[in-house]
């Protein structure tokens, strides 16, 4: 069985310059692409909840010594998203666009929420929150959903494995 250890070091690295390099001239310009909250949720639904947990906690600890965050703010955030998320993906249709949209949408919009009320120090200004946290929803689940259909056409099959049919033992 592959651990995925050479995966999950690619998509760490490969989010964090993403999110550092490339998607930092449109976050000045207001429009957030949350790279982080998608590598998350794709990690958590292709692996489980405790492979999403863990590499959430990995990405956002990582994102934290990146920028100039509280340590351990998106650390925290992320990895309740990659447990829940991968804790759903086992009663979800985890291969069905609308599916990754929903997930993608609600994802961001938690990991923004939680983020830009640590940004700001407190949340003091609804409106800016409301707006930013709506336009990285906007932004991310759309485009995430699309980049999902993208590798699952260039892969050839269903990216997402099915969850177990029965999981009690019968006695």
């Amino acid at each position: 069985m592959r651990t995925g250890g050479l995966g999950v070091v690619v998509l760490l690295v490969v989010a964090l310059l993403l999110r550092s390099t490339a998607l930092t001239v449109l976050a000045a310009r207001g429009v957030v692409l949350d790279v982080l909250a998608f590598a998350t949720v794709v990690w958590a639904l292709r692996r489980g909840e405790t492979s999403g947990t863990v590499l959430g906690f990995v990405l956002g600890l990582a994102a934290d010594l990146d920028a100039k965050h509280w340590l351990g703010s998106h650390a925290l955030a992320l990895s309740l998203l990659g447990y829940a998320v991968g804790r759903m993906g086992h009663t979800l249709v985890r291969d069905r666009a609308r599916t990754h949209l929903v997930l993608l949408a609600l994802a961001t919009a938690a990991h923004q929420a939680w983020a830009t009320a640590f940004e700001l120090g407190g949340v003091s200004s609804w409106g800016y929150l409301l707006q930013h946290d709506a336009l990285a929803v906007l932004a991310t689940a759309p485009i995430g959903t699309a980049l999902i259909a993208l590798a699952r056409r260039i892969h050839g099959r269903p990216l997402f494995p099915h969850g177990p049919i029965g999981t009690g033992t019968t006695g």
